[in-house]
């Protein structure tokens, strides 16, 4: 197969163009010309460039059997929503319609399970309604309801993928909380109870492919996510078992981190600096994110192999080795 990507130099990108290249595909790949580039034993064909740039999106899909988008701006508060628009949005828009031009045969999407906001009735699924809670969230549902909009006005094969919380070996979202842990300086945010729903990246990867490959996906989203969700608690426990860490007895109450994330917003943002805290970390502790992934199993025969302890002391065994714990 021959494959156009989008953020392969982050985290998922790099380790799905590890893996297309590794059996076999022809992969053509978008990057900044600023972008580190992963060393990898096969190099793709780098397009240099971004989403703003028509001119090198056309020669990314230029002869392609399939379009991986996964570059995004991941939720930072460091970003004006004009930028996350621009490049959530706008960007996939004019992905997409290089690709119509194209002829591409299959176009799968990189969305979030963030876009169905905080789950009070778990588990949702992919008919839950749409009710992101912040401007990463937003964004990303606007893109992934025009991309499927596109499949069915203009006929362009599009899937979507709403990936559960990526984490893997090499992965940094959850580095602070590990070391945290690690040490012993860790203390439950709010009531412990909220939920989260995990994905080893080696399962997401997986349902990648089977995205790309089975025609049962073509307009329709698909819930990427692990075995089981657990609560924020039993998330805590695991890396301290996997880490041989401790958390603090007791608890911190969520009003007043809340309150100094928004702080931290108001002072750092203006100047262009990415805040110590901010209220959508906040949200990490007290929003709950937990899915089925039925439909994906059922529609593609997704099976989520790594459970969280084993993908858990992976990760923390990874960190080891890097150093960073």
């Amino acid at each position: 197969m021959k494959v156009a990507l989008t953020g392969a130099t982050g985290y998922t990108g790099g380790r799905l163009l590890a893996v297309l290249l590794g059996r076999g595909d022809a992969v053509r790949a978008l990057a900044r010309p600023s972008s580190k580039r992963p060393a990898l034993s096969a190099e793709p064909a780098w397009i240099e460039g971004d989403l703003a740039d028509v001119g090198a999106l056309n020669r990314l899909v230029e002869g392609v059997d399939a379009v991986v988008h996964v570059a995004a701006v991941y939720r930072t508060a460091g970003h004006t929503d004009a930028y996350y628009r621009a490049v959530n949005v706008e960007g996939t828009v004019r992905l997409l319609e290089a690709a119509g031009r194209a002829g591409v045969k299959r176009f799968v999407h990189t969305s979030t399970v963030g876009v169905h906001g905080h789950i009070e009735h778990p588990p949702a699924d992919e008919a839950t309604p749409l009710a992101p809670g912040d401007v990463y969230q937003a964004t990303k549902a606007e893109a992934e309801t025009l991309a499927l909009e596109f499949h069915r006005r203009r006929g362009l094969p599009v899937c979507v993928i709403r990936p559960g919380a990526i984490y893997g070996p090499g992965e940094t979202r959850l580095l602070k909380l590990f070391r945290a842990i690690a040490r012993g300086r860790y203390a439950i945010v709010g009531s412990g109870r909220a939920y989260y729903h995990p994905v080893y990246i080696d399962d997401l990867v997986e349902g990648y492919l089977l995205a790309l490959e089975r025609p049962e996906a073509v307009g329709e989203a698909f819930i990427i996510a692990g075995p089981s969700y657990v609560t924020q608690r039993e998330l805590a426990e695991t890396i301290a078992r996997a880490t041989g860490g401790r958390i603090l007895p007791f608890r911190v109450p969520a009003a007043p981190l809340r309150w100094l994330g928004a702080l931290c917003e108001a002072v750092c943002v203006p100047l262009g600096v990415e805040p110590p805290l901010h209220r959508r970390r906040v949200e990490f502790w007290t929003k709950s994110r937990a899915f089925s992934t039925e439909k994906a199993q059922r529609r593609l025969g997704y099976e989520p192999k790594v459970d969280l302890e084993t993908g858990m002391a992976r990760t923390a065994a990874w960190y080891r080795q890097a150093g960073w714990l």
